[in-house]
């Protein structure tokens, strides 16, 4: 990726903000760990340690995670919610995901508990952001479906597991990134990072197999001018 590199420093960090971005960038966009991102920089000519990379990917992951999320287009009225299990310190947790039609994210809420109570506290937080949806489509779990009457009462609900395959793939990558991770640490540190990594990835991966060559290559173009706006926006 190319930077400007007259951008002002950020206060405080003794590398360049283009550094910075580009090892969270790097760090999001494909499936590395901090100390594949410590070798990338250091065939750069950037000696950085692992450690720094990680602070750099907790504390500006939100900022692009953020930027991101103010200037996404109008969702679509049609939401999939699915919840799968995530191994923490030798619990299990449940990591429960919305994505509209287009298979972006809207939000992703990990819980103890796969209940109504559960279902209802994570169905809120998309509400409360984009409104209520026309269509919800859900796998047959019980708990969803009080929860979407009381607080979607207009949605139709399609409680059926072969049409929420749309948010099936949108798991993988979150099985990738657990594994390369060595598991999540605590359920704070995954709701972060993937808070974070689901946005992201909605601006730097596009859909290639939906795409052409050249429609790909122009919607990547755009995603790292979105992106190089953002790095502008970094403060410390």
């Amino acid at each position: 990726m190319k930077m400007p590199s007259t951008l002002p420093r950020l206060k405080g960090f003794r590398f360049p903000r283009e550094i910075v971005a580009y090892a969270v960038w790097a760090y999001h966009r494909f499936a590395l760990s901090t100390a594949d991102v410590e070798d990338l920089l250091a065939e750069r000519g950037v000696l950085v340690s692992r450690e720094a990379v990680r602070q750099w990917v907790n504390r500006f992951g939100r900022h692009f995670a953020d930027c991101i999320r103010r200037d996404r287009p109008h969702v679509a009225d049609k939401w999939h919610l699915d919840e799968v299990v995530i191994s923490i310190s030798g619990r299990k947790y449940w990591l429960w995901r919305a994505v509209d039609a287009h298979g972006d994210v809207l939000d992703i809420l990990v819980q103890p508990q796969r209940n109504a109570k559960a279902a209802r506290r994570f169905l809120t937080r998309p509400i409360a952001r984009f409104g209520e949806p026309r269509v919800v489509i859900t796998d047959k779990l019980r708990s969803y479906f009080r929860p979407i009457r009381d607080l979607a009462s207009g949605a139709d609900h399609r409680a059926h597991k072969g049409l929420n395959n749309r948010i099936e793939g949108s798991h993988r990558p979150t099985r990738r990134r657990e594994k390369i991770m060595g598991r999540f640490k605590s359920p704070r540190q995954a709701q972060r990072f993937l808070t974070a990594h689901d946005q992201i990835n909605t601006v730097l991966r596009p859909r290639r197999y939906q795409l052409s060559a050249i429609s790909y290559r122009h919607a990547r173009a755009d995603a790292f001018d979105l992106w190089n706006g953002y790095v502008i926006e970094m403060t410390a």
